[in-house]
């Protein structure tokens, strides 16, 4: 073998392996940086969401609404029981028994 053939040789195996190692590298710096993402991701989902401060103002408003109307209903619903109108208890009325208004 010629020493110009061994040269040769080794002269392309070592560009082989620079363009080897390049394309790993790259792959490398891809991966990381899928990797990144994939944490902000993984940490946005585990971080606790802060609540913000106007819904909890309006939820603590629809709460007070809510006993409000509890209340209003627990004061109605004794008297609800005997409901009279002139003297004649009320009754419910079905879709069947309504009778059309006159015009």
């Amino acid at each position: 073998m010629s020493p110009e053939s061994v040269s040769f040789r080794i002269t392309r195996t070592t560009e082989d392996l620079a363009q080897t190692v390049a394309a790993l590298s790259q792959r490398l710096v891809k991966l990381e940086q899928r990797l990144a993402v994939l944490q902000l991701q993984l940490e946005a989902v585990a971080a606790p969401v802060e609540p913000d401060p106007a819904e909890l103002r309006s939820l603590e408003s629809v709460e007070l609404l809510l006993a409000d109307c509890r209340a209003l209903l627990a004061d109605s619903e004794p008297s609800a029981a005997g409901l009279e109108l002139d003297g004649a208890p009320l009754r419910s009325v079905d879709a069947d028994d309504a009778t059309p208004l006159a015009a």
